[in-house]
């Protein structure tokens, strides 16, 4: 049992910049963050969850069975992570690549402390065997200098950023992919290469601090798991359940930013009327609908919005947005666990493109194209892409993003590697300040 109670803040900003940095004592921190940006479905404008009283950590062998068991067994607020490699307990396929990270595939846990925001109002959920530290916590969250941690991401080393997979070999790889395509095995397919940094140290909260100033994105997300930490700086969501009803808003099409306001707007609308870019949306909504359909009321899937561009900081995305009707006897991780993963990373067929894509990426993606977020005590949910986000390994000393894009028959190798320099552009600008 938890209780409850609201408190009031003038400057919500300065609570939440507060907040982040009190909650670096603990061993378990999951921030969630919407940089008040606008959105037909929002629940609260962030969320923190600090100190775990249970756990799950788990690889993927019957992970979602595990999950539900714990979901029904906590009867409260879970809060985590789902690696991409979860997609080995749901098909035939498996993960051989090289993984420097080591991260659980699966990991959440149920907070002692959780911290629900919305406009000015701050909503502290404690469990009852801690509700009397309510007011003391409070207290030293509002006494700390928002800004009292280094300012440096790294020390006096610059960090060496280097490419698994270099620009020679990824032609050839998109190659082999598209022969793949011309085959007729698959019809789209998500590729993602790495870039790393051995034997380095960063400061995550600076890092996060100065990778979401830059994005300001919708889905933007801290996560602290011991000495591992995922910052996020993510503009897509994946999946959401409120009440009866489900939504995902998958992104397919990217264009750059310009300075330049008549350029932008041109930008813009090439992305809107790109063949190509709407295309690929076109064929991962008709894979989300089908992943839908599976737990989904019969008949009450439909597209609420096709291929509309939205504008973010970094870039011009071109998101749709999918919704259905489920029944309340659904247990809420059938539903993730029928879509997962999501669409926009994979491709369609969704099975045969996970095969491909294994047998030609280099890494283990492990966090990155899995979801952070939470479900709730009464099963509902809110889960993010983890896309344009930064891994650290602090035991490892071991850093790594990466970024990826949809393959298709009018792909241009060229073309697709310049989209994933764009895309990485914020995390490398961060990381080599």
């Amino acid at each position: 049992m938890r209780t409850s109670r609201a408190i009031y803040v003038e400057k919500i900003d300065t609570f939440k910049n507060q907040l982040l940095v009190w909650a670096q004592q603990f061993s378990d921190v999951v921030w969630l963050d919407s940089n008040s940006y606008i959105q037909d479905y929002s629940s609260y404008d962030a969320v923190l969850a600090v100190e775990a009283f249970s756990v799950i950590d788990t690889n993927f062998h019957q992970a979602f069975d595990q999950l539900k068991a714990y979901h029904t067994h906590t009867k409260d607020w879970i809060f985590g992570f789902l690696t991409y490699d979860l997609k080995n307990d749901i098909e035939d396929v498996t993960s051989a690549n090289f993984d420097a990270l080591k991260f659980p595939d699966l990991y959440f846990f149920q907070p002692k402390r959780l911290f629900l925001i919305k406009g000015n109002t701050v909503e502290a959920h404690y469990l009852e065997c801690i509700d009397d530290e309510v007011e003391d916590d409070v207290k030293a969250i509002k006494g700390i200098n928002p800004l009292s941690k280094s300012t440096k991401v790294h020390g006096k080393e610059d960090i060496k950023i280097k490419l698994r997979i270099h620009k020679d070999d990824y032609f050839e790889k998109v190659n082999k992919m598209l022969g793949h395509i011309h085959r007729g095995d698959i019809y789209e397919a998500n590729f993602c290469q790495e870039f790393y940094a051995e034997d380095t140290q960063i400061n995550p909260l600076e890092t996060y601090r100065k990778l979401n100033e830059i994005s300001k994105p919708p889905f933007a997300s801290f996560i602290k798991l011991g000495e591992k930490y995922v910052l996020s700086a993510s503009p897509e969501r994946y999946l959401k359940k409120d009440g009866g009803k489900v939504i995902s808003q998958p992104i397919k099409g990217t264009a750059k930013r310009s300075d330049n306001l008549h350029e932008d707007a041109l930008f813009n609308t090439a992305l809107a009327t790109d063949i190509k870019e709407r295309s690929e949306n076109i064929m991962i909504v008709d894979l989300v609908r089908n992943d839908l359909s599976k737990t989904a009321i019969k008949g009450s899937v439909k597209v609420e919005e096709l291929c509309k561009v939205y504008t973010f900081n970094q870039v011009h995305q071109m998101i749709s947005t999918v919704s259905a009707e489920v029944d309340p006897s659904t247990h809420p991780v059938d539903i993730i666990e029928s879509t997962f993963p999501m669409g926009s990373m994979t491709g369609a067929p969704k099975i045969s493109a996970m095969q491909i894509i294994e047998a030609l990426e280099e890494t283990r993606r492990g966090v990155y194209s899995g979801a952070i977020g939470y479900l709730t005590p009464n099963g509902n949910f809110d889960f993010n892409v983890v896309i344009r986000s930064i891994l650290y390994n602090a035991n490892n000393r071991y850093v790594s993003y990466s970024v990826g894009g949809a393959i298709t028959s009018k792909s241009d190798p060229l073309k697709e590697y310049e989209e994933c320099l764009v895309k990485a552009k914020a995390m490398r600008t961060v990381l080599e300040n």
